[in-house]
């Protein structure tokens, strides 16, 4: 019985030494969330208005809230919107202070996933957790089991928990 587990086990490790056998690729969302210490009003508006984003996100933000609009931002100081370290997401659909899709639509020139990111977008939810506190959840959605997709999986999986903890140091707690 030993020796058949032990011959079960080599061919499961054999198997995965073959050329063009991977294991299985994640594909589901990659969910961030968090509380922010502001109300749904003010979570909402950070996102949804131009002020808003360039008070937490990035230096440089402008958006156009409605289907079709754009949000776009570009995190160099020194840069300028429109430039080739601008990010362009499209606005997907929405639901005042309750949901915000979106969709990259441009990236900048040194974006490693060209291909990939025109699978994905992200649904942002936003929940009131209580009068002077939100619930903000990110997820992204659409990756594929590529090479390309699945590095791009893992790089917005840290990007969108850093965006979720970047918006908490906008709000910090009152102090008791």
């Amino acid at each position: 019985m030993k020796l058949k587990r032990i011959l079960i086990s080599v061919a499961a490790l054999t198997l995965f030494q073959l050329p063009g056998v991977l294991p299985a690729q994640d594909t589901g969302p990659i969910i961030a969330e968090g509380i922010i210490n502001a109300p749904v009003d003010t979570v909402w508006a950070s996102w949804t208005t131009s002020a808003g984003l360039s008070s937490w996100l990035a230096p440089h933000a402008e958006i156009d809230l409605q289907i079709g609009g754009l949000m776009r931002t570009n995190y160099n100081p020194q840069g300028t919107l429109g430039d080739p370290g601008t990010i362009e997401n499209t606005i997907l659909s929405y639901e005042p202070k309750r949901m915000l899709s979106i969709k990259v639509s441009r990236f900048p020139e040194t974006f490693p996933f060209p291909n990939a990111v025109s699978e994905m977008w992200t649904v942002l939810y936003f929940e009131p957790s209580d009068s002077l506190q939100t619930h903000l959840r990110v997820v992204g959605l659409g990756f594929q089991s590529t090479e390309e997709s699945q590095k791009m999986r893992a790089f917005f999986e840290r990007g969108n928990i850093l965006t979720v903890q970047q918006l908490q140091r906008r709000f910090p707690a009152a102090s008791r």
